[in-house]
């Protein structure tokens, strides 16, 4: 079942992000920036939770993107669901109701990224009428704490 996600999900989405997506992420850190983050109304969360237990299975976190090229829309920085859970429509639902809540709110598109090794979920997406427009790189700068570089 659909279910807004809380505080009390930070050990939950800490398994699905190191499970699913293979990022290890403390609980402790997790349940920093969600706190953070459910406070934000620009961060939009949508959680599934099995329906006898109550354990959550899977999430969708977006952010409003804005820029100044494009109507607003949505980002989808996360779509993760526990391996063991996968190939049961969680995904797609979590999707759908996502898109819901871009119409509802006016959004005119829903674009997300998906690593060039993700093969299967490039299918997914594609399966759920999502258009891979491009190809292209992530580039990143770490800062060490106490670094000036």
């Amino acid at each position: 079942m659909l279910k807004s996600l809380q505080f009390t999900d930070a050990k939950a989405l800490s398994l699905i992000n190191e499970t699913a997506l293979g990022y290890a992420f403390s609980v402790e850190q997790t349940a920093q920036q969600l706190d953070k983050l459910l406070a934000d109304p620009q961060h939009f969360f949508i959680g599934y939770a099995d329906d006898q237990s109550g354990d959550l299975l899977g999430y969708v976190h977006a952010q409003q993107y804005e820029s100044l090229y494009s109507e607003p829309g949505l980002n989808v920085l996360a779509l993760a669901v526990l391996p063991a859970a996968q190939g049961r429509g969680i995904g797609r639902q979590l999707m759908v109701a996502l898109e819901d809540l871009a119409h509802q709110r006016g959004f005119a598109f829903i674009r997300l990224n998906s690593a060039s090794h993700r093969l299967e979920a490039h299918e997914f997406y594609r399966r759920i009428g999502y258009d891979g427009d491009k190809t292209q790189l992530r580039f990143i700068k770490l800062f060490e704490e106490g670094n000036d570089d």
